[in-house]
């Protein structure tokens, strides 16, 4: 672990400057999600976070493939579909420990992690939505710099503290949540 560590210290290093949407935020985040998962943090919270990446990755492809020519639905419903099903992956990782089993955490008779990938990607596209809405009655920018950043952090954040709230609360009130 050690070195691992290390070695993604020393390549981090040698990066100059990363912009909000580069690949490296993109594995930072993926490592924050995993490091989340090894501290304990429940499956919902930590799914928020993986649907949201997960939306956010696909749209990137889809933006790449709209520059190098490649149009039509059905390769944008594939890439959208192709995500999905590699987030789904979590169910079926075979392990002797799996990261995930389906049904074996649950809120409201729904899997956790995959009601958390689902509301994560909820926020995430409403976020952009509501910033692309922004941007269009503001004369085609932004209010303040790195918002189509800020937006969706914030709105996947506070989702996270309201989820959080949630499992942590309504238990307490005597509120089977299960």
């Amino acid at each position: 672990m050690k070195k691992i560590l290390f070695a993604m210290t020393a390549i981090l290093a040698g990066i100059g400057m990363a912009n909000a949407g580069c690949p490296v935020c993109t594995v930072a985040v993926g490592a924050a999600l995993e490091g989340a998962r090894l501290f304990g943090v429940d499956d919902i919270i930590v799914a928020i976070w993986a649907g949201g990446l997960t939306f956010s990755l696909i749209g990137w492809t889809a933006n790449y493939m709209k520059k190098r020519g490649v149009k039509g639905r059905f390769w944008y419903g594939l890439n959208f579909v192709a995500y999905y099903a590699l987030l789904s992956l979590v169910y079926f990782v075979p392990t002797s420990l799996p990261y995930v089993v389906y049904k074996a955490n649950c809120i409201w008779g729904m899997d956790q992690f995959l009601l958390g990938t689902i509301i994560g990607s909820v926020v995430f596209w409403t976020m952009e939505k509501w910033y692309e809405n922004i941007k269009k009655n503001n004369g085609g920018h932004a209010k303040y710099p790195f918002q189509k950043v800020v937006m969706p952090f914030t709105g996947l954040l506070v989702t996270t503290v309201v989820v959080w709230a949630i499992l942590h609360w309504l238990p307490k009130m005597g509120i089977v949540i299960c």
